[in-house]
């Protein structure tokens, strides 16, 4: 069960960036092309999401929006950093 949990919340951002990119033109207001959004939600899915959600059409990210952009940022470290660390725990006791 802890693993579904796990799995879950490791798939949340990209299945809530594929909604939106589906359900809105916000994802093709904030980039211009396919390949960066594209990048953005196999590598780094909450940076993208964020940036996604605070990107205004006509000054683009400021302010506040930064803000949530590098926690987002800062959660994908996170998210990384986690799975490196079960990784070697996983192979160190194997």
């Amino acid at each position: 069960m802890g693993c579904l949990v796990v799995l879950l919340a490791g798939f949340a951002p990209r299945v809530a960036l594929v909604l939106v990119w589906i359900f809105s033109d916000l994802v093709d207001r904030a980039f211009d092309g396919v390949l960066l959004p594209l990048l953005g939600l196999v590598l780094l899915p909450y940076t993208t999401l964020f940036y996604v959600l605070a990107y205004a059409p006509v000054i683009g990210v400021s302010g506040w929006g930064w803000v949530f952009v590098t926690f987002g940022f800062l959660l994908d470290l996170a998210h990384w950093a986690g799975g490196g660390a079960t990784s070697r725990r996983r192979y160190a006791t194997a």
